[in-house]
């Protein structure tokens, strides 16, 4: 089955950043858009940023200004730039293509002194 492969996640301090990854290993998904999702403990998953194959970017109000999505089209690889984080930022981090059922198998952050 097609999937993503997300990778960066960890313990971090508040105040600290982290940089997530999403790959793409068949290339079957070069062309598509990709997003970023969340679901923190006993939450809903939920929508953050996606972004364009051309690279026009779009956040949720919670965390423009603070995360920043990117592509490396060459590498084929989308990356999620994580700032100023906070506790409740602690949750798995999913990447996903809009519109289809592909996900990756999630990456956790965990924010804590």
């Amino acid at each position: 089955q097609v999937q993503l492969v997300e990778s960066g996640g960890g313990l971090v301090q508040p105040g600290g950043s982290l940089r997530l990854s999403c790959e793409d290993p068949t290339n079957t998904f070069s062309r598509n858009s990709r997003a970023w999702y969340r679901q923190g403990p006993g939450q809903e998953r939920e929508y953050l940023a996606s972004i364009s194959n051309t690279g026009s970017t779009h956040y949720v109000d919670s965390v423009k200004g603070r995360f920043t999505i990117s592509r490396d089209n060459a590498k084929n690889i989308v990356y999620f730039q994580m700032s100023s984080l906070k506790p409740e930022d602690t949750a798995v981090y999913y990447c996903t293509v809009p519109g289809t059922a592909v996900w990756g198998q999630g990456t956790l952050v965990t924010v804590s002194p």
